[in-house]
């Protein structure tokens, strides 16, 4: 990154997003894993990224593909061994390209050892303090503690049974039942993810990425969610103490360990709060991932979100798609190009064509603006959300959970096409035995890495481009902007030394400013920038 000079690594990377069940098929059994992603590692050098973020790839029933933990210092079968993750993060420093480990602090697997002890030993067990075990309400206790609703929508509570089979007390889980909330009120708790930092630190990981990071502090009281009352488990601040700790186990190593948040948050000053000086060190951007492609929305948020990091100084993050949202070329290919979920559903009509030509200007607007930018796999082939998955193939709970409402993550989880005119697309070995753990599309065989090589126009090649400059810009990466007189419905700011960005979200074309040269464009361009089209420019 071109900031590389003037402070630490994570304000201005550019940071790649693994889900090692998509990624690549080492032994061909249909699942992504670590041998895969090795296989594949030239592919992330020559894009040009500077750190690697992998979703969890620990031990795990997969009843939420893997945040469902059971043992956060070892590596699940399914993708290989420890000592492979220690390989590929040798291997990766070797090309330059940093790591960053996925945490899940707020719960862990129902097949963990602590929640196992805390069901075998019956009510005085001891392990049942590191989780919320609570009596039902009702005379029989068989109505649950509290009515509140699930991250994925539904019931929080399940009952248990006692060893001498008779109804139990309940547990808690704000995701799937098979995922128990931890109780951070207990120190064990504490010193227990303390010592997973270390243990993670100590293999060579550059950085942590903690999952729902706002929710690990309850209300011990439990009361009901009230829109008049201070919310039962989101952003208590509480959880501030925490970040603070697990700051100071990050302090205690080289080379700038960083903790990045997953905080989702529509208070703009809670939000910043995660990243005061002596907290988390960056956290993701969902405002903005989130906006319309609206040229007043896309600036609103831009300006807010440099304003909220700006008091605590803190970088911000741009992010476009993750594994848990539709895939921009899909959103930006429909009559509304927001993502929430509870408006995520099925059927909604979708131009690829349009959603593509808008997702080449994303692309160079998000590397543009100050701070690190997220890439998630598959984004630099422009591929789009997957939405006609057989209902049995399905695996994310959100779909059963929602009431088969919310068409659930598997669409932007699909296998990686890599080459070949077919699925599975150089994904597995040639002769695997089974298929892609979810079928992929047949179109994308437009979309594989070997077909985009090499040629000028593909997303891939405007990628590799956009990543390079970057790099080579002292303009960019982390930084500040200055907005540029524009028409109605058209972004344009400098970044110095002599960088512009322009981006034309209206219907018409619009003349270039004056410029001493064209870096690079999202789409050809004369002297006119077309609608939905970015550029690069030198402006001195």
């Amino acid at each position: 990154m071109s900031t590389a000079d003037s402070g630490p690594w994570w304000r201005g990377a550019v940071i790649y997003q693994v889900y090692p069940r998509s990624f690549a098929d080492g032994d061909g059994d249909g699942i992504g894993d670590i041998a895969g992603i090795r296989s594949r590692l030239t592919h992330l050098a020559a894009l040009g990224i500077d750190a690697i973020w992998f979703s969890p790839w620990y031990p795990s029933p997969m009843a939420d593909a893997g945040y469902d933990v059971a043992d956060y210092r070892d590596i699940d079968p399914v993708f290989g061994t420890l000592a492979e993750a220690e390989a590929l993060v040798a291997e990766a420093h070797a090309l330059g390209i940093r790591t960053i480990v996925d945490v899940v602090p707020n719960h862990c697997s129902a097949a963990h050892p602590w929640f196992q002890a805390a069901l075998a030993g019956g009510p005085d067990a001891p392990e049942r303090e590191l989780f919320w075990f609570r009596p039902g309400r009702g005379p029989n206790g068989d109505q649950r503690p509290t009515d509140w609703v699930g991250e994925f929508g539904g019931e929080t509570w399940t009952r248990t049974v006692n060893p001498d089979g008779t109804p139990g007390d309940w547990y808690l889980h704000l995701f799937a039942p098979e995922q128990p909330d931890f109780n951070w009120d207990h120190p064990r708790v504490r010193a227990e993810f303390e010592d997973i930092l270390r243990f993670w630190f100590d293999r060579g990981v550059d950085g942590i990425r903690i999952d729902s990071a706002g929710l690990l502090v309850k209300d011990g009281t439990l009361p009901e969610t009230l829109p008049d009352r201070p919310h039962p488990f989101r952003d208590l601040d509480g959880v501030h103490e925490i970040y603070r700790a697990w700051r100071r186990v990050a302090d205690e190593y080289p080379g700038d360990r960083a903790l990045i948040g997953e905080v989702w948050l529509p208070d703009r000053q809670r939000f910043a709060n995660y990243l005061r000086p002596d907290e988390l060190h960056a956290a993701f951007n969902f405002d903005f991932l989130g906006c319309a492609w609206d040229a007043a929305a896309l600036r609103e948020s831009i300006d807010a979100t440099l304003r909220a990091h700006a008091p605590v100084g803190a970088p911000a993050t741009w992010v476009l798609s993750n594994h848990d949202v539709t895939r921009h070329v899909t959103r930006y290919g429909r009559t509304d190009t927001t993502f929430s979920f509870a408006a995520k559903r099925e059927g909604i009509p979708t131009d690829l064509e349009l959603g593509t030509r808008r997702a080449r200007a994303a692309a160079l607007l998000s590397l543009a603006l100050p701070g690190a930018a997220y890439v998630y796999q598959g984004e630099e082939l422009g591929l789009w959300e997957v939405e006609d998955i057989p209902y049995e193939l399905r695996q994310d709970p959100m779909w059963e959970r929602s009431g088969r409402v919310d068409p659930g993550r598997d669409g932007c989880r699909v296998p990686l096409p890599w080459s070949g005119d077919a699925p599975p697309f150089g994904f597995s070995p040639d002769g695997a035995a089974a298929p892609p753990w979810l079928p992929q599309p047949a179109d994308w065989k437009d979309r594989t890495v070997r077909a985009q090589t090499g040629c000028p126009h593909s997303m891939l090649e405007l990628y590799r481009a956009a990543i390079a400059l970057r790099r080579a810009e002292p303009a960019l990466g982390d930084g500040t902007l200055a907005w540029l007189p524009t028409p109605d419905r058209v972004l344009a700011f400098g970044r110095e030394p002599g960088f512009a960005c322009l981006v034309n979200l209206s219907e018409a074309a619009v003349p270039l400013p004056d410029h001493d040269r064209l870096l690079l464009a999202s789409a050809p361009v004369d002297d006119l920038l077309p609608p939905d089209t970015a550029v690069w420019l030198r402006t001195r």
